[in-house]
């Protein structure tokens, strides 16, 4: 077995990261290595995802783990297996895998490496990753209460850099953020229906026009 993994691996390893993934540090919470193992792996450039995980809860078979490994793992699974896709795929079925577990003595978390290869190139930089540059949570409430205030997006992109040196969003992904943001609040409202229910909320002087014999708009004051 240990023969054919090793003619496997030089047929498709790309990089070795074994090394940079080995540690004996044990870590104080599952948040806090899946952490670290996401920012090795940004520097290195590459994503790594949560493939599975599990929590004992004292049934047959379960245990508490977290399998992380390379976003281009796996296969592609179209939702729709009839129908062909317009796109690619970033999929290659990569091995790279980690594998996350409480500690012996249950005081942390420790990190086994399952494979360390990849079978495709490291990415030079991953600003622009779609992926790497969306924002988390906290990341995702500053957005938001900047754009309450009328901060421009250059600006909020400026500022979630000074928070995070790591931070690899782009202006399309802020002005996607906030897009996405100001969708929500006006629910099934078109843009023009949340334009007249403000001016109305907020006591605007207005008056508007529709075209002949619809329900189109066609001015506004």
């Amino acid at each position: 077995m240990q023969s054919e993994f090793s003619s496997f691996i030089n047929e498709v390893a790309e990089e070795d990261l074994t090394n940079n993934f080995t540690t004996n540090e044990i870590f104080s919470s599952r948040e806090n290595l899946i952490e670290w193992v996401k920012g090795i792996a940004n520097d290195l450039g590459f994503v790594v995802v949560t493939i599975r995980s599990d929590k004992a809860t004292g049934q047959p078979g379960r245990k508490t783990f977290v399998l992380l490994g390379c976003e281009r793992g796996e296969k592609y699974r179209k939702y729709k297996s009839d129908q062909p896709s317009a796109y690619g795929t970033r999929k290659c079925e990569c091995p790279f895998q980690l594998r996350g577990k409480p500690s012996g003595n249950g005081d942390g978390w420790v990190l086994q490496v399952i494979c360390g290869y990849h079978n495709h190139d490291l990415a030079k930089t991953l600003v622009g990753h779609p992926y790497a540059g969306r924002l988390n949570p906290t990341e995702q409430a500053i957005l938001v209460d900047m754009t309450k205030t009328q901060v421009t997006p250059a600006n909020i992109l400026l500022t979630l850099k000074q928070n995070n040196e790591h931070n690899v969003t782009t202006i399309k992904q802020v002005y996607t953020a906030r897009y996405t943001y100001k969708r929500s609040l006006r629910g099934s409202r078109t843009e023009l229906q949340q334009l007249m229910m403000m001016l109305d909320r907020d006591n605007y002087i207005h008056w508007s026009r529709c075209a002949e014999d619809s329900e189109v708009v066609s001015d506004l004051f």
